[in-house]
């Protein structure tokens, strides 16, 4: 089981690293903190931080989508202020203006991811395709795909507006 110093030193990596991809940490600290042990158990038992709110196979390849920062986080916060564990928080979440809304479940089932699993390797990538729109920042050009833009740009950290689809 993860000490305390430990806890606390992977939490100020987390925080360094949300605030500078334009996220911000759940601000109840104790909150967060248990999070952090569930995620530091995690890479303990399976060798990778599988989110801790939700139950890891142990087969990292069938995990993917779970490990810490899930795939699932962007749309979260872009539709519920917070993640589904509630680790990650919009800025308006983390300053008081406005509690998160109940995050449903949005990973699909084992059988389901099972079939997708399927599907992808039978019907194979073609080079261009992307799953998520590419969103450029109108500022310096930040780059990245997934479904809305970020809340702040990681690199100039003007807001979300300043975001154009690219592709």
């Amino acid at each position: 089981m993860a000490g305390d110093g430990e806890v606390d030193y992977f939490m100020r990596d987390l925080d360094r690293e949300a605030e500078a991809g334009g996220y911000h940490l759940n601000p109840d600290r104790e909150f967060t903190r248990g999070l952090v042990r569930g995620l530091l158990a995690n890479r303990e038992r399976y060798g990778y931080i599988s989110c801790p709110c939700r139950l890891a196979s142990g087969n990292r390849e069938d995990d993917l989508d779970i490990i810490c920062p899930c795939d699932y986080r962007d749309p979260d916060l872009f539709d519920y202020g917070a993640c589904y564990c509630a680790l990650y928080v919009t800025a308006d979440v983390e300053a008081g203006m406005r509690a998160p809304d109940p995050v449903p479940e949005r990973r699909p089932g084992p059988a389901e991811r099972e079939r997708q699993k399927k599907e992808r390797a039978a019907a194979g990538a073609a080079p261009g395709d992307l799953k998520y729109p590419v969103w450029r920042c109108r500022v310096c050009g930040y780059l990245c795909a997934r479904g809305e833009p970020p809340e702040t740009c990681p690199i100039c950290r003007v807001p979300r507006d300043r975001f154009e689809r690219f592709m």
